[in-house]
């Protein structure tokens, strides 16, 4: 008798060029799919939800075919720093980039400072630096306004 883990088990084929970003917190895959501008890709890209992780219980994980060089690490980096990406290249793993909090993030969250000028200002781009790589902390470029995430 199989255990209900392989009786349920999903392949997805493997790319021959391109790359994968595993590891990637549960529900957390949608998110990296919309800001890295996936939806609006011509390749074949999987978004894989919930699948087994033994090492984090459950996980998402995307895989892209194509470049990982249009792509902003960064906003990897910033949404799920603990994620992985594997650049794939004639079937094999060729690199894995190391995902850092970046220093300044642009465009990704808004201050939440009602009386922040980006409040007013919609023209000016939301900027906040990295106070805190420990714990993923950032501060609003303009009014200081603090920003933790939430996991």
């Amino acid at each position: 008798m199989t255990n209900k883990r392989e009786e349920y088990k999903l392949n997805v084929g493997k790319i021959e060029e391109g790359f994968v970003i595993d590891h990637i917190q549960p529900g957390k895959g949608m998110d990296l799919y919309y800001y890295l501008g996936l939806d609006k890709l011509s390749s074949c890209v999987a978004i894989i939800q919930n699948a087994f992780s033994r090492k984090m219980g459950k996980k998402d994980m995307i895989k892209v075919e194509g470049p990982l060089q249009q792509f902003d690490l960064d906003i990897i980096a910033f949404l799920d720093h603990t994620a992985t990406i594997d650049i794939i290249k004639d079937g094999e793993i060729i690199d894995k980039p190391k995902l850092e909090f970046p220093q300044e993030i642009v465009n990704v969250i808004k201050c939440r400072n009602p009386r922040c000028i980006t409040s007013t200002e919609h023209q000016l781009d939301n900027i906040f630096y990295l106070t805190d790589p420990k714990n993923g902390t950032y501060r609003c470029k303009y009014c200081e306004t603090k920003w933790t995430p939430i996991n």
